[in-house]
């Protein structure tokens, strides 16, 4: 699907070419989109891939919606677009954002629950691991498709060693080595069923390795009370161009995203940064993520962090946060 918007018109296409327009119009702080009455199957992806757009880069947006069919407002409601406030019917990012269909290529659920023990944990049996892209996302600052995808531990072996080896990685990681090494390294992590190695790309280029894990069976289990659907996340940005600003306010916020999104139960993200890596810890405070304690691991000073579901979706924290400029004096 491809959203353009020229003057006060949103042009939607679908993959076969066929189109929707809605009009914009600018109303005090927000915006008001005029939703035509089309036929609703069409019209329904259209106006998510408008609202998208709208709402991607943008946390304080009001989206006032003009429906001209009333039954496709009703729908909307009923789907979690949008939401009754007195007389208008508002676009509600909090609720749009959380629908998985429309990032996740593979229908996300919560796996049936059944409790096992392993590793003196008693936890959820984890549900099979995603292959393939598992969350795709166009970053509008940027102009790319950011992505997450399962590693293939064969055709991303080179990548995963050069990335480890390099000293701005390594210092963090620690994990340094040669291919058999981290040949290992990824066969584990693979055959690990709380753990999900991705590989993070912008437009099909790979720039960083991802790990998201379940953190009643991980090594952080143990310093603080862990949920079930509790998970964690480290990360290794191994291409130079990658790094920044724009980077990080691009691939932060689409893993949390793409984490939520997985299993509706995740209520929490957690993280141990290093507890003397301060820009890493500003970073975090950044995205939203609250510091609970200090805590030791067997080869570090961490800082527990912690990221609600309740937060980053009412705060909107998928888009960055805003550039405030300083005053000018004189």
């Amino acid at each position: 699907m491809s959203v353009a918007l020229s003057g006060d018109l949103i042009d939607v296409r679908g993959p076969d070419g066929t189109g929707s327009f809605f009009r914009l119009i600018s109303e005090g702080e927000g915006l008001r989109l005029h939703v035509p009455a089309d036929p609703a199957e069409q019209q329904l992806s259209a106006l998510c891939g408008a609202i998208e757009m709208l709402t991607a880069g943008e946390r304080t947006i009001r989206l006032v919606l003009d429906c001209d069919n009333g039954d496709f407002a009703t729908r909307l409601i009923r789907e979690g677009v949008a939401i009754r406030q007195g007389e208008l019917l508002l676009a509600e990012p909090a609720l749009f954002w959380q629908r998985p269909q429309f990032w996740l290529p593979q229908a996300a659920h919560g796996h049936p629950q059944l409790h096992v023990l392993s590793g003196g944990q008693r936890h959820p049996r984890r549900a099979p691991k995603r292959a393939g892209v598992c969350y795709a996302r166009f970053i509008p600052w940027l102009g790319q498709v950011l992505s997450f995808r399962a590693v293939d531990v064969e055709g991303d072996l080179g990548l995963y060693h050069r990335w480890m080896n390099d000293p701005r990685v390594n210092v963090i990681w620690e994990d340094g080595g040669d291919l058999a090494r981290h040949r290992r390294d990824l066969e584990e992590r693979a055959g690990d069923p709380h753990v999900l190695p991705l590989i993070g790309c912008a437009d099909g280029v790979p720039f960083g390795y991802f790990e998201v894990y379940w953190a009643r069976e991980n090594r952080i289990g143990p310093h603080y009370d862990a949920d079930d659907y509790d998970r964690g996340w480290h990360v290794a940005i191994g291409e130079e161009a990658f790094r920044g600003r724009a980077w990080i306010t691009a691939w932060l916020p689409s893993l949390m995203h793409f984490i939520f999104l997985d299993d509706i139960r995740t209520q929490r993200i957690v993280g141990e940064p290093k507890a003397s890596h301060a820009q890493q810890i500003r970073n975090l405070d950044r995205a939203g993520f609250a510091k609970v304690k200090y805590f030791d691991l067997p080869h570090k000073r961490a800082l527990l962090v912690m990221l609600l579901r309740e937060r980053f979706f009412a705060d909107r924290l998928w888009a960055p946060e805003p550039i405030v400029e300083a005053p000018v004096t004189t």
